[in-house]
């Protein structure tokens, strides 16, 4: 097992995140107590969830996951974890988020709501790393600096990150926090994945020179590069639910995700692999972890089945012949996801 320390904290996390959005509505609380004492003995110590938490969201179901994950908490030594949450991202865009009656902002009022709820349903005094789930287009970035930067000083959190962000935004902020003088984000947790390279464009840039880390989510790219979308007759996932959706963001989501373009790189991936002898779902996760600017790639499941072949590339490095193959698909079949 490998340990990188994210940003400039001292946040020394594993390289296998475990990620929690299934909890409370794919995966019921025994389930995921299984999912993550099986991390938890294989080395894991990193844990990510969030106030908006299960998926699909919704004003039933938000909250659920976080109090799955506090009560699994108190099994473990508190200090043994490194503990990540995140306040619903503003209701200004492309998504009304489930939570505090779908009027969210990045304000200082609703991290102040956020941080109080995540701590009582996560039954903890203190956050390792608190993120905005995605940035606030109305709300000026000082402002939203500055709550946090207060809750570090409380001691409620330790560190900040950021979510779902582009490169001017993490820039500004990261302007902002030094004229200012307040904390600053460490850590950027966006998609990326062999079927999404967007971050590689200009991110990975702006996180090497400024010395922040990227924990990547969906590094599957939403299960599609396990294979089974690829099956007639496989397990099949969300996106086989969305497909047919009549809510918008839903479909539109299955429609970035499982594509042409998508389904003809995730089968040459598949091809790659078995070429390799690896396990597809391994070689994609190693691939996301190898990047210096990468700190711990988040994984998911909704069972403890899942999980092996998840966690078998922490162990793994790609070698330079696998890595030329998995590129040139790349080169073949540009940007798949858009």
């Amino acid at each position: 097992m490998t340990h990188r320390y994210i940003g400039r904290t001292g946040l020394k996390v594993s390289s296998i995140c475990m990620g929690t959005m299934t909890f409370g509505t794919q995966a019921n609380e025994k389930e995921a107590f299984k999912i993550m004492d099986y991390a938890y003995e294989r080395g894991v110590n990193f844990y990510d969830t969030a106030e908006l938490y299960p998926i699909p969201p919704s004003f039933e179901n938000a909250g659920i996951t976080e109090t799955i994950v506090g009560r699994w908490l108190k099994t473990k030594p508190r200090d043994s974890i490194i503990l990540a949450t995140k306040v619903a991202g503003a209701a200004n865009g492309w998504f009304i988020p489930p939570i505090r009656h779908g009027l969210t902002a990045i304000d200082s009022f609703h991290i102040e709501r956020a941080i109080e709820g995540s701590l009582k349903r996560l039954s903890t005094d203190y956050i390792d790393l608190y993120q905005m789930h995605w940035p606030d287009t109305i709300v000026p970035i000082e402002e939203s600096l500055k709550a946090f930067d207060k809750l570090v000083q409380s001691g409620k959190v330790r560190y900040i990150g950021t979510s779902n962000d582009t490169a001017y935004g993490t820039s500004k902020a990261l302007m902002t926090s030094e004229f200012k003088n307040y904390s600053r984000f460490e850590s950027i947790q966006n998609n990326f994945s062999l079927l999404n390279r967007r971050f590689l464009d200009e991110l990975a840039n702006l996180c090497k020179n400024e010395k922040i880390s990227l924990l990547p989510y969906s590094p599957l790219a939403g299960g599609v590069l396990s294979g089974k979308y690829n099956q007639a007759d496989g397990e099949k996932g969300r996106f086989s639910e969305y497909i047919n959706s009549t809510n918008k963001r839903q479909l539109n989501m299955a429609k970035k995700f499982v594509n042409d373009k998508t389904m003809a790189s995730t089968q040459k991936y598949l091809k790659i692999a078995s070429d390799f002898d690896i396990h597809p779902v391994t070689m994609a996760i190693a691939w996301s972890k190898q990047f210096d600017f990468v700190a711990s790639t988040i994984i998911g499941a909704r069972n403890v089945g899942q999980l092996k072949a998840s966690l078998d590339s922490m162990d793994i490095t790609l070698s330079p012949k696998l890595l030329t193959a998995l590129d040139k698909v790349h080169e073949n079949i540009l940007y798949p996801m858009g």
